[in-house]
């Protein structure tokens, strides 16, 4: 095959087009490297790599757009990158790339994520593991993300007694109320012995606050 003739579409790119029929787009990084100009010869290999490389960068270009946005997983980019360029070789290897440059990180992100969940959204240590899990952690790292709250959690239990179900929470003989109390705490990923305590300590603070 022979580039017949290369001319500029837009911005970066260039229509390259081969044997006067098939025409390519290119983003001007990959003519360069490629050392491609009208007249070049190619074998079937040298233009499979040459789309391969550009389909690379145009994955890799996409990445750091989306990353701008936010933070990705590692697991949840591959994905967002495979349901866009179907090709899950070319993508894992973008996102070797990604990770080899720091761009992606595990661990920074489940430190992120884990703050929100405990400091913004009051989960507790289940619940919390649980949406880190479900972003494509794996569960030492989401641990480990936790391991640093491990105060906080009950900090934040007794909080959302005091702020969000005080209502319900008037009579420590009224099973009724304090049972979806508990239902609600569960929910927010607390386990059934740090509720029972806290809700214990409760009743205590509020019948000394009366005394």
């Amino acid at each position: 095959m022979e580039i017949t003739s290369i001319s500029k579409y837009k911005g970066s790119t260039y229509e390259v087009e081969l044997d006067g029929e098939r025409k390519l787009y290119l983003h001007i990084d990959i003519i360069a490297d490629n050392g491609l100009r009208k007249g070049t010869q190619l074998e079937k290999d040298e233009l499979r790599k040459i789309i391969y490389d550009s389909n690379f960068r145009r994955a890799y270009q996409y990445a750091l757009y989306c990353l701008d946005y936010r933070d990705y997983s590692a697991r949840d980019m591959l994905s967002k990158l495979v349901g866009t360029y179907k090709n899950e070789t070319l993508c894992r290897e973008v996102l070797k790339k990604l990770t080899g440059a720091g761009l992606i990180d595990d661990a920074r992100y489940a430190e992120k994520l884990a703050r929100r969940l405990v400091e913004a959204r009051k989960y507790g240590f289940r619940r919390a593991k649980r949406e880190l899990l479900m972003k494509g952690i794996g569960e030492e790292t989401a641990v480990d993300a936790l391991e640093q709250y491990r105060e906080m959690f009950g900090e934040n239990l007794a909080e959302l007694l005091r702020t969000k179900h005080y209502r319900l929470l008037t009579d420590s003989s009224d099973r009724k109320n304090i049972e979806k109390v508990k239902s609600a705490l569960v929910r927010y990923g607390y386990g059934f012995d740090e509720i029972n305590s806290a809700v214990r300590e409760y009743f205590e603070n509020a019948e000394q606050a009366e005394e």
